[in-house]
């Protein structure tokens, strides 16, 4: 799970974003479910997983520019 959660972190720092909205664009979650998995109350089904991890890939954060020399 701290895998997981260091993942979409990132990616979510990356788009400048906060991780409640990756999981709400990713697949619908509520506001709530971002906490909820960092506090260990809850955890994601492996299908969960899978659809966050899909959206991550097509939806890469644009190149920075130091990146693109």
């Amino acid at each position: 799970m701290q895998k997981l959660i260091a993942e979409i972190e990132a990616y979510a720092a990356a788009r400048g974003i906060a991780p409640q909205r990756v999981l709400r664009d990713a697949v619908g979650a509520n506001w709530g479910q971002w906490d909820s998995w960092k506090r260990g109350a809850s955890s994601p089904t492996m299908k969960v997983v899978d659809r966050l991890r899909e959206f991550m890939t097509a939806n890469p954060p644009p190149k920075r520019e130091e990146d693109a020399a």
